[in-house]
């Protein structure tokens, strides 16, 4: 089976020679916006199938993938018949799965394929990968950047049940020049008690997806936002302000949204976005990003209170750049900086 996708801003084709991976692959990407970050955008290459032979094994937990680089590859494996070789200089990844890894469906996708999409996308067209949520309007766009349970998700959800555009959960791509950003709004994943706090008809219907486990336990819901009647966002949206979001609780009377220096935002960065921070484009990203508002988001009594903030803060563009300063000269950024 040969499957097309407009991914990221790259046009994807995949060659698939199973009907478990086949289903898959059209689970996690059919149905999506078509985003444009290019007039050419890079043609790239998966291939998906199945290691012939071996029994399935009595295994509940899926084998743990372990990644490695070098002579421009990156790979991952378990060491079981399941490995993903990405190529991006040659546009083009290779993933083989054992019989026993078709049982863990969420894992093959989220490990091992996104994996590839997510690093032929980015390396191929030079986007900065961000490990943040992002919502816009129209076009200009919040990035949402914050630790395990700080409310990302929850922030993420609400925005679009008030009509926000949804960009990504907490994967996003950005195009440093430009500072267009980028996702694949296919999923949402909440605590099933998050819900409490959404609409009790919207709840009922959200409660009825499915559930994966993450690596660390948590269960979560996985809510299909193609199905989930939230806007998704059409085209690619501008960086215009970038929120951390924090579990601290805002103070009585006091606003959610509180500026921040850009001379603080710098080391924040930074300890968020290792990974990125080692990319070549991330010094055009922070000189670029610097510039724009920050804030830091305080939890307030109810996850609509923070949406209603996101929302007046695309929709009014009130929000005045602050104090520019150059990320690369803080010395949070430079300790974390490869060598």
């Amino acid at each position: 089976m040969s499957r097309r996708f407009r991914l990221l801003g790259a046009d994807f084709e995949f060659d698939v020679r199973h009907a478990a991976l086949a289903r898959l692959v059209e689970h996690a990407y059919a149905g999506l916006p078509e985003h444009r970050l290019a007039a050419d955008a890079p043609r790239l290459q998966l291939s998906l199938s199945v290691a012939p032979g071996g029994a399935r094994l009595a295994r509940r937990r899926a084998p743990q993938i372990e990644t490695l680089s070098g002579a421009g590859l990156l790979c991952g494996s378990t060491g079981r018949s399941v490995f993903a070789a990405i190529a991006p200089g040659a546009g083009a990844a290779l993933i083989v799965v054992s019989r026993d890894m078709l049982r863990h469906p969420y894992h093959l996708r989220y490990e091992l394929i996104e994996l590839a999409v997510f690093t032929l996308a980015a390396r191929t067209q030079g986007l900065v990968p961000l490990h943040a949520a992002c919502v816009g309007h129209h076009g200009r766009g919040l990035l949402v950047m914050g630790d395990s349970g700080a409310g990302k998700s929850t922030a993420a959800l609400h925005a679009a049940l008030r009509g926000l555009e949804f960009v990504s959960e907490d994967s996003t791509f950005v195009e440093p020049g430009s500072m267009l950003a980028t996702g694949v709004a296919n999923f949402l994943h909440v605590r099933r008690e998050s819900l409490r706090f959404v609409p009790a008809p919207v709840a009922a219907r959200l409660r009825r997806s499915p559930v994966i486990r993450r690596r660390s336990g948590v269960a979560k819901l996985e809510i299909d936002l193609r199905r989930a009647r939230v806007p998704l966002a059409p085209h690619p949206v501008r960086i215009e302000a970038m929120i951390f979001a924090t579990p601290k609780p805002r103070s009585r009377g006091g606003p959610l949204l509180l500026p921040l220096r850009a001379d603080a935002v710098c080391g924040r960065l930074a300890a968020a976005q290792a990974y990125a921070a080692r990319r070549p484009e991330w010094p055009l990203f922070t000189r670029r990003i610097a510039a724009l508002p920050a804030f830091e988001l305080r939890r307030g009594a109810h996850p609509q209170e923070t949406a209603a903030a996101l929302e007046s803060l695309l929709t009014t563009g009130s929000a005045a750049p602050l104090a520019v300063a150059t990320c690369e000269a803080s010395p949070e950024l430079a300790a974390s900086a490869p060598a």
